[in-house]
Order: structure tokens, then sequence, then C-alpha cells
């Protein structure tokens, strides 16, 4: 009898099994899926998608795929099932139709760690409308003009001094210190020389873990991120209840302007004000730091384009009647070549490894159907590294953005995002850059001579 009901129960077991495989490797879908695999139950492509590349070109993950499938390919990751596009007519498309045809999403640990809560930010459209436009009265283009522009450049040449007493330099490092530390006095004060703890370190650790497996055990990586990831917030929290504490103390940036608009403003919760400065922060230094680093090493490896930027800078130097003076917003914007180097080193960094968003509704594309529901990820190195519209796209040609079209670029070059949603730091991230390389000019008597590489 026992060995009766053992056979059905692996009959059962048997068929359930083979009937839930194969609805992971063939979802429901009101049309035709596009070509591509759902890979492992659960775990799906994820691991292969994890794994990380030092190479400048598109990941071998999403090249792999395009080559078999096409520009538009289905995969699976964290359990999520997801849509990868790298046909630039139909990404516009999707981003010209935010809120109506997809809205922002996050991959359900990142959107943990971020405390992003999508769905509420999704619903109430002010939430993001009210985060653009703060975070521009702190880093857009008014702030540059009226007080950032040379606050960068004097933070810049203050480190630039300090860095050239050292036998050594890990660039990347530097800058990302340098970076966070500018970013973190503009938001809420921060001085790292009268802190007790060094949460810029522990911003760097948390980046290092962020795209592990999201395995919260003792010993991984995923699990040191989250440690990091207190200590940074504990550090917010902390500063956020003092100044409660003390509303007298007014410092003029961006958490003085957060602390008075929560009296009119219900979303602005403690929590929500804690994380959304903690995303900010993370969203800064890192790209930043990661394209200045790589255009620092493209230039240093092209004679012509060393040559070129030294005579651009020299020649703003020269120009100058009063030669202390700083950097003004007319100098910045005359930097012509520099913005294309600038433009090259971001087209070629593509720091993010995809824009992500959910579909409101069945998307038609190229005959097949994208379920609602789904995630789609917009990959932006297969667009800024396509040969159809950059020649040789893994060589570093600043001259090439002479002739390069808005056209082109509103479907092809998107390091900052795209549509309505588009980064705000954008203008701020570029100045940076263009500053950091004026004072490098301006310090070593020559744009990166011998002695500053």
């Amino acid at each position: 009898m026992w060995s009766v009901w053992l056979s059905v129960i692996s009959g059962l077991l048997i068929v359930f099994s083979t009937h839930w495989l194969y609805r992971w490797r063939n979802p429901k879908c009101n049309g035709k899926l596009p070509p591509g695999s759902m890979g492992f139950p659960l775990i799906g492509e994820t691991l292969g998608f994890l794994v990380s590349s030092k190479s400048i070109d598109t990941p071998l993950f999403v090249k792999k795929r395009m080559e078999k499938y096409g520009p538009i390919f289905r995969t699976s990751l964290v359990g999520r099932p997801v849509v990868v596009s790298s046909d630039p007519e139909f990404n516009y498309q999707v981003f010209q139709q935010e809120g109506k045809l997809v809205e922002r999403w996050y991959m359900d640990s990142f959107a943990k760690l971020l405390h992003q809560d999508a769905t509420r930010i999704n619903a109430h459209k002010n939430i993001h409308k009210y985060l653009r436009t703060v975070i521009l009265g702190t880093f857009g283009t008014e702030a540059l003009k009226e007080k950032l522009l040379l606050k960068l450049e004097d933070t810049i040449n203050e480190k630039l001094q300090c860095w050239s007493k050292l036998s050594r330099l890990e660039v990347k490092k530097g800058t990302s210190a340098m970076i966070f530390d500018f970013t973190a006095a503009q938001l809420f004060s921060y001085e790292p020389n009268k802190s007790g703890e060094n949460i810029g370190e522990s911003f760097d650790n948390f980046l290092q873990g962020l795209m592990s497996f999201p395995i919260n055990i003792p010993g991984t990586a995923y699990h040191r991120c989250l440690q990091n990831q207190k200590t940074a917030v504990k550090k917010i929290t902390n500063t956020l209840e003092e100044r409660k504490r003390n509303p007298e103390i007014r410092k003029g940036e961006f958490l003085d302007q957060i602390l008075a608009d929560m009296k009119t403003e219900s979303f602005l919760t403690e929590k929500f004000i804690t994380y959304m400065m903690f995303g900010l922060m993370l969203a800064s230094f890192e790209t930043i730091s990661a394209t200045l680093t790589l255009a620092i090493k493209l230039i240093t490896d092209n004679p012509k384009v060393l040559q070129e930027l030294t005579e651009e800078h020299e020649a703003i130097l020269n120009s100058r009647e009063d030669a202390d003076s700083g950097l003004t917003w007319k100098e910045y914007k005359s930097m012509t070549f520099t913005h294309n180097v600038i433009n090259e080193s971001l087209r070629l960094g593509s720091v993010a490894p995809g824009i992500l968003r959910r579909t409101l509704q069945d998307i038609q594309v190229n005959g097949y159907t994208i379920p609602k529901g789904w995630a789609l990820m917009v990959v932006p190195s297969a667009l800024q590294l396509n040969p159809r519209t950059y020649e040789d796209p893994l060589a570093f040609n600043p001259w090439r953005w002479q002739d390069i079209s808005a056209n082109v670029t509103a479907k092809n070059f998107i390091p900052f995002g795209a549509g309505m949603t588009s980064c705000a730091g954008a203008d701020f991230s570029k100045a940076l850059m263009a500053v950091f390389l004026h004072a490098l000019a301006r310090n070593t008597g020559g744009l990166l001579s011998r002695e500053a590489r």
C-alpha cells in the first residue's frame, strides 16, 4: 500500500515539477515573447549577469545574447523576468512615454537597500518633481554659476596640492573620496576632518558588495554591504536629528531646504530623507570618479588629445587679466574640446550596467510582446558602442563630437539616463570633470605632465 502511495506522490511531484519548469521557461504572454532564455529556475541567468569585466566593451552577458537573439531579448535576473533592449528607436519611444508605457523600477534587493518604494514614488508624481527641483537647486546650472564652480575649483586645487606631496596616488580612490566629501558637504555640511568616522569609506565598501548575489549571511559580500550601509545611514540620521533639535542652525545647504519643506510636504519623513540623501551620495561619487579616472587614463595614452587639451586650458589661463582669478562660467562654457573629451569618456565609460523600468501595459515591439509587469533594461553601452552609430566605437576619439547631431545623441547617448527622469546631476557631473582637468593644467604647469601621471 505504501509503495502505491509513494508512486502516486512521486508521479504527482514529477507532473507538478515538469509543469512548473515549463511555465518558468515559457511565461504567459498575450502574444509572442522576445527570443531568449529564462535560465535556471529562480536564479535565472543572474550568475552570468553578475560576472564583472575590466573591458570598456559591452558586457559579455549582453553582447553574446545580442549576437544570438538580436537587439531585444528576454532573460531572468534574481527571480524577475526582464527584457533587455539595445534598440535605440524603441528605447527612445519608451523613455518619451514614461508614466504611460513604463515606470521607474529597481531590482528588489537594490530597492530594499535604498528603501526605495518605487510604487509609492510612481503613484505620487509630485515626489519626483519635487526631488528634481531641489537637486537642481543645489547642483544645477544656476548653482554652478553662482557658487559651485568656484567651490569645485578651490576643493580640487587643495586636493591636487595635497596629492603632489605623495609618492603614489590611486586616482580612482583619491577622486572618489574628494567627490564624496564635496557632495556630502553640499547636502548636509559634512566635514570629514571633524567627523568621528569616515562614512565615505563605508560608501565605498557598500558599493563593492552592491552587485553581489543578495544573500545576507555573515561572511558574504552582501552582508558586509548591509553593515556598511548601516554605518552611513546612522551618520545621516544623527545629523538630521541634531538639526531638527536645533532649528536655529542654518547652513544654507540641501538639508536646510528639506527641513523647511517637511512642514508642507507630507512624504518628507525622516526615513525618506535619510535614504534619499544616502541614494544621492551613492549616485554621485562612484559614477563621476569612475568616468574621471577613465578620462585621465585615456588622455595620458593619447598624446594628440593631451596636446589639444593643454592648449585649450593654457589659452584660458593666458587670456586672464588677473592670473590668480578663479574660473568663470564664460571660461567653463568656452572649453569646447574639454567637453568633447568628457562626452567621449562618458560614452566609453557606461558606468551604469543598465537603466531599469517596469512595463505598465503590454508593449508591442518588432513583432514581439513585452508583458505588463515585466522589467525592461536599457543597456547604455550597447547603444554608445554601436558600430553603426559610432565609427570604430572602442577608439577614444573626442573629435567625433564635432560632427555628431543632436538627433543621434538623443537616441544613442544616455550616460545620465533619458526622458523625464534623467539624472538631475548631469550638469554638475560634467562641470566637476571639466574643472578637474582645468585645475590639473593650472597646478602642474601643463596638463597631465610626466610628473602628474
